[in-house]
Order: C-alpha cells, then structure tokens, then sequence
C-alpha cells in the first residue's frame, strides 16, 4: 500500500474546493492508495505532474516517489491543466 503525501500547494487547492467534494476526495484518494496504477492515468505532457486520478469533475495530479504518492495539484478540469 502507498502513502499519500501531499504538497503545500495541493493542500491549499484542497482548501478551496467544498467539504462534500474534500470528503469525496479523501474517501477515493485511500481506495487509491492500495493500486494507483489501476485507476490513474498518464499525463501526455509532464508539465505539472505524471499521473492523474479522475474523481467526478475534478482532477488530482500526482507523481509516484517510491511507495509514495506525492499529490502535486487538486483542481477543477476546466482550470486543472492551465
């Protein structure tokens, strides 16, 4: 099972999204944990991370450092990959 470790900014895009949406967030992020690669996906241009995770429509961009998945950014889909 990996870690998920969040980065300052992550955690402050997280701040401005709606507590149904944190708590969704939070309940997919520890399903994820247990197989990332399973639901993740690559991202064509490492500008701002490797993977994502799809959770409705938002989307959380993530790097895997060792048994570690390192959460980078939160965001809505329209605003996510500006």
């Amino acid at each position: 099972m990996y870690k998920v470790v969040f980065t300052k900014r992550a955690l402050k895009d997280l701040e401005n999204i709606d507590k149904t949406m944190q708590n969704r967030i939070a309940i997919k992020l520890k399903g994820y944990a247990k197989e990332p690669f399973i639901s993740a996906r690559k991202l064509i241009s490492h500008k701002i991370g490797t993977y994502r995770f799809r959770i409705g429509d938002y989307r959380v961009i993530f790097d895997i450092d060792g048994e570690n998945i390192v959460i980078l950014r939160i965001g809505h889909r329209r605003d996510i990959y500006k």
